[in-house]
């Protein structure tokens, strides 16, 4: 098996060795290909209004002036041209990917693009108790990513359907196990805008999230990292509602 792996954080990221040590559960064909900085946030953007660079870092390692976006293109359809990877991981991120994060992840969106390529993909992230202050769990991923990589693959999943799995905030014996779940959706009020003066007087603006302790439904993403457990969510990438097409279609059809 031949694996590609990327993120969002960055080509020097600590969650990008993670990965690496889960992708060689799996495999010894192992391609690095991540952002030369860090594009948290970046979504499923794409580098069009200038050329991209690329930087050969020795051992099947290359760091790519882009997004994630960027980096799984360039590893499919440039690098691995000739033998494409059988599988792309993107992670692990340093944060969770939960819920209405999905949007905005470039983790999610490396997984994402891979899948749109035609590659069986998986985004996989570690939730922190404080983004800011706390410390990851890297030993989380380290220890459960290779036994649940292979549970995964042994399993398989469907065609347009990209991975998101999440580790809790927790020590490795901690975990309580495993579960499949459904996206979550936080409330809108969390989103803040914050206003501040620089030192010449101008304003200025940060987008934030209110970190606020709730109770999600049970069978969500976010109840499943929150009460200790490994989420594992299939997201389709067909955005169509059914139920709406039809009721649009007979109403249009009048």
């Amino acid at each position: 098996m031949r694996v590609l792996i990327t993120n969002d954080d960055g080509i020097e990221a600590p969650g990008l060795d993670v990965l690496e040590h889960i992708a060689g559960a799996v495999s010894k064909d192992v391609w690095v290909v991540a952002p030369e900085t860090d594009q948290s946030g970046a979504s499923h953007s794409l580098t069009l209004a200038e050329p991209l660079r690329m930087r050969d870092l020795g051992k099947q390692h290359y760091a790519v002036k882009g997004t994630p976006t960027d980096c799984v293109i360039m590893g499919v359809r440039f690098l691995l041209k000739d033998k494409p990877p059988d599988l792309v991981l993107s992670g692990v991120n340093r944060g969770q990917n939960l819920a209405d994060d999905v949007n905005y992840s470039g983790t999610v969106a490396g997984a994402i693009e891979g899948c749109l390529l035609g590659v069986p993909s998986i985004a996989l992230s570690l939730a922190i108790g404080n983004y800011e202050t706390g410390k990851p769990i890297w030993d989380t991923p380290m220890r459960h990513g290779g036994g649940l990589l292979g549970k995964l693959l042994k399993a398989g999943w469907p065609e347009g359907v990209v991975l998101n799995v999440n580790f809790p905030d927790c020590q490795p014996d901690a975990v309580k196990g495993m579960a499949v779940t459904c996206q979550g959706q936080r409330h809108p009020d969390l989103l803040r805008i914050e206003d501040r003066l620089d030192t010449r007087g101008k304003p200025y603006y940060w987008v934030g999230i209110e970190r606020r302790k709730a109770k999600p439904p049970k069978g969500t993403d976010l109840w499943a990292v929150q009460s200790g457990r490994i989420s594992v969510t299939p997201l389709q990438l067909d955005f169509t509602d059914e139920v709406a097409l039809e009721t649009l279609a007979a109403a249009l059809s009048e």
